[in-house]
């Protein structure tokens, strides 16, 4: 299966006055590069830019902006370091392990996951944007501003995880379609915000109501205004649990733009795409939410067990819930030297979607035995949990360091890829570390 997005720098050199009318909506004269940003191009540029451009009137067309062309890697996201940049159109970039070693995850670490081209935040006023709740089952449709929010509920603070339902893609054989991660698209940041169960029961929810979901104000890759990049939500017991939020703030600041600011839902647990970024209106539904990304393959697997490259029906696809337990090694990095003799420190972080993780195991010999590591309780449910091990090798040459979680009903990571799935979902297999002891 082939991933058929395209980034930026692939598509100026091949035909820079096409990528301008494809990316921007910009139709330009060949020989003198004349042309002009409609509405949509602009507020698409400057998203990307992560700026108004006030001479926008005035510049070329045909020409990748500079500040999308730093180098062939890729461009720079604003507010984020080290990040691995896997596709710019849309923007998505993954963190590698090593940099996700803080027990609560920094915002410069945090991975970006986008559907669409994110709004232009720079120069709003986060108190005054608002949000709707409306949908066939709210009694009650109102719209709050940030500031409502704040003032007519109580404030609560959690360590959430959020992770990619496709993070570790890219290890699956036959290839799935979509960004090819590789373990980075997780992290676990503190939140502050009011529970979504407050606010669902200020505006009243029928007797009929079965799913919330969402809308942001994120716009569809293509400019095309009436198509919404992405919709999803969760049922409604998930939607009441005590640590689903509207936030507004990430480890005591404002939410890094790639993240939603100024406001998002954080529901933990269940793929990263339920909690809506850009939040601008909830819908208390009486059916299973049918917006963009909730229906077909998407954010899907198979309901029952596939052979590798199979044809799966869009009918026998069933919607992604509680993620699968799932570790990391954060420490060290893959490929140090390490002497002989002296003890080696591993730590890292484990998970186990509605779960808690129950024990945690690490190898030196490929699988073959497992050491047992010490665990952390979590902060709060939801939060991953830190583990750390000491390791001593028998001889001189090369080593993986595998690491292997269990959850609290006793379900295992796999030490290979987990049953293959047409769209590369939820790769939960041992994390891997390569070291040289000398």
């Amino acid at each position: 299966m082939k991933n058929n997005q395209r980034g930026i720098h692939e598509m100026y050199a091949e035909n820079p006055v096409t990528a301008d009318e494809l990316i921007w909506g910009r139709k330009v004269d060949p020989l003198t590069r004349r042309g002009f940003l409609k509405n949509s191009g602009l507020v698409a540029m400057s998203a990307a830019l992560g700026a108004s451009i006030p001479f926008a009137h005035l510049m070329p067309g045909g020409l990748i902006p500079a500040a999308l062309a730093q180098s062939g890697e890729g461009f720079t996201i604003p507010g984020k370091e080290g990040l691995i940049i896997l596709n710019d159109r849309p923007v998505n970039a993954e963190t590698p392990a090593h940099l996700l070693d803080d027990e609560v995850t920094p915002g410069k670490y945090l991975f970006v996951r986008n559907n669409g081209t994110p709004p232009v935040t720079t120069n709003i006023d986060p108190d005054a944007w608002a949000l709707e709740i409306a949908g066939e089952s709210a009694a009650r449709p109102l719209t709050l501003t940030i500031a409502e929010l704040k003032e007519k509920f109580e404030h609560h603070t959690y360590q959430l995880q959020l992770e990619c339902g496709g993070n570790g893609r890219r290890e699956f054989v036959p290839p799935a379609a979509g960004n090819q991660w590789s373990v980075g698209a997780v992290g676990c940041p503190e939140w502050t915000g009011v529970r979504l169960r407050d606010v669902l029961e200020e505006v009243g929810i029928k007797d009929d109501a079965v799913y919330v979901a969402y809308y942001g104000a994120d716009t569809h890759a293509s400019g095309d205004p009436t198509k919404v990049p992405i919709s999803r939500g969760v049922p409604m017991h998930k939607a009441l649990e005590d640590e689903a939020l509207i936030a507004w703030a990430m480890n005591g600041e404002d939410i890094p733009p790639m993240n939603g600011y100024p406001l998002r839902l954080v529901i933990s647990g269940w793929p990263g795409s339920v909690a809506g970024k850009w939040l601008k209106k909830l819908v208390v539904r009486n059916i299973v939410h049918d917006g963009p990304k909730m229906t077909g393959t998407s954010y899907r697997v198979p309901c029952k067990p596939v052979a590798p490259g199979s044809v799966v029906p869009d009918n026998e696809m069933c919607i992604i819930e509680s993620m699968p337990v799932k570790s990391l090694v954060t420490f060290p990095r893959s490929g140090i030297e390490h002497a002989l003799g002296e003890a080696l420190a591993v730590r890292g972080h484990a998970w186990a979607g509605d779960n808690a993780v129950g024990a945690m195991h690490v190898s030196i010999d490929f699988g073959a035995t497992w050491q047992e590591a010490d665990l952390k309780a979590p902060r709060n449910r939801y939060a991953w949990q830190r583990w750390n091990a000491r390791l001593e090798f028998p001889e001189t040459g090369y080593y993986e360091i595998w690491a292997r979680a269990t959850d609290d009903v006793g379900r295992s990571q796999p030490m290979v890829l987990p049953g293959w799935n047409p769209k590369g979902y939820l790769n939960n297999a041992c994390h891997r570390i390569a070291v040289q002891v000398i």
